[in-house]
């Protein structure tokens, strides 16, 4: 149920078909390649922004299509059913990009969003660190003024691009005594001395994505880095949250779509005791199931999406959404393995992709345990 819902028009509708196209021909062809080198080749990403599928939301003075924020969630909508991999293009264009647009200086906006949408420079966002997971307050990595610059010293782990990105943006303590309020968020780019790339970390799914530590060793920026004020990093990843954790509810949700439509292909065709198991009863109530679960999700994420255009969507929806969506897919794709039986523990069978890249969504962008926290804090 990816198209025809009522949150996308026609003008979606044919942007649409371009990404499909555009995934089936360019990704689809070299995914095992790219799983087993751990990483999609830095070309790629030039690639995705002479096809215009990287940042569409931002303003058209950037390079970008001026859109709101649906076209970004056709792209990864379809990114994500068409096992396209390898590129955290959400990370890049939903995550990474806002940050700049809404406080950044003039001169980071014009030196790096148009290098953003046409692949120039791939972007990163460096939160979690080593022994701090979720719990963003207790960062240790610091940025310490020094003249006209700031000098930045940690550790961060898990970044998505990181093998790729060209800059990323680092959330560090400026003001470490100030706790949440002594988080700032700085533009540090890869090149600069002192900065290093860990390995690229192995992981149980997404294997063509690259995942990275990041080593900061006095490295020296430029004051003219920060983004928006000093001490307001924590308010600007709170305030931009929502669009993250939702962005992540639509790959929940189209992953989910994919791996239902492929097991109901299956149970058509797979055979037992001289009939195909579609004919069982318990998997007709399995489907059943998981097909009612798929359209409440596609109802509810598209009533999120709509109060987000609308600026109305909070730091409660935005977990809301997460939340549900994430569990939602890992009931759905276990089920769907289970139906496969034996051949869904094998790696040649697609499945077993959605089985294990499915398992990270309910822990990335904040777990669901957190989801849960932020939920009930509110009540």
């Amino acid at each position: 149920m990816l198209s025809n819902r009522d949150i996308y028009d026609e003008e979606h509708n044919i942007f649409r078909d371009s990404v499909r196209k555009f995934f089936q021909a360019e990704a689809l062809p070299h995914v095992e390649k790219w799983a087993k080198d751990g990483r999609v080749p830095r070309k790629y990403w030039n690639t995705l922004g002479e096809n215009g599928l990287l940042c569409p939301q931002l303003p058209e003075e950037y390079g970008g299509m001026g859109s709101d924020y649906r076209l970004n969630c056709v792209i990864n909508e379809e990114h994500a059913y068409n096992r396209a991999g390898g590129a955290a293009i959400a990370v890049h264009s939903d995550i990474v990009a806002p940050y700049l647009l809404h406080y950044g200086s003039d001169d980071l906006k014009n030196r790096i969003l148009p290098k953003m949408v046409t692949g120039e420079m791939v972007g990163a966002i460096a939160m979690t660190e080593p022994g701090t997971g979720s719990d963003l307050q207790g960062m240790k990595t610091t940025a310490v003024m020094d003249g006209n610059h700031f000098v930045v010293n940690g550790s961060k782990t898990f970044i998505s691009n990181g093998q790729n990105c060209d800059f990323v943006i680092v959330a560090c303590k400026t003001d470490p005594k100030q706790g949440a309020k002594g988080v700032s968020l700085i533009v540090v780019e890869t090149s600069r001395d002192g900065f290093k790339r860990g390995r690229n970390l192995e992981k149980i799914g997404q294997h063509s994505s690259d995942t990275s530590e990041m080593f900061f060793d006095e490295v020296r920026v430029p004051a003219t880095n920060l983004i928006g004020e000093e001490g307001a990093g924590f308010i600007y990843l709170m305030q931009q949250l929502p669009q993250e954790r939702l962005s992540i509810g639509v790959i929940a949700m189209a992953g989910a779509q994919r791996a239902f439509d492929i097991t109901l292909e299956y149970v058509k065709e797979r055979e037992a005791f001289g009939r195909p198991i579609l004919k069982f009863q318990n998997t007709r109530f399995k489907m059943a199931e998981m097909w009612t679960e798929l359209e409440v999700g596609w109802a509810y994420i598209d009533q999120c999406l709509s109060r987000h255009i609308k600026g109305d969507l909070n730091a409660v929806g935005g977990a809301m959404s997460k939340l549900w969506t994430t569990e939602m897919q890992g009931r759905l794709v276990d089920t769907c393995l289970q139906l496969h039986g034996g051949y869904g523990f094998m790696k040649e069978y697609e499945i077993s992709q959605h089985f294990t890249d499915a398992r990270v969504q309910r822990i990335y962008g904040g777990t669901s345990e957190i989801m849960k926290e932020l939920i009930g804090r509110s009540l």
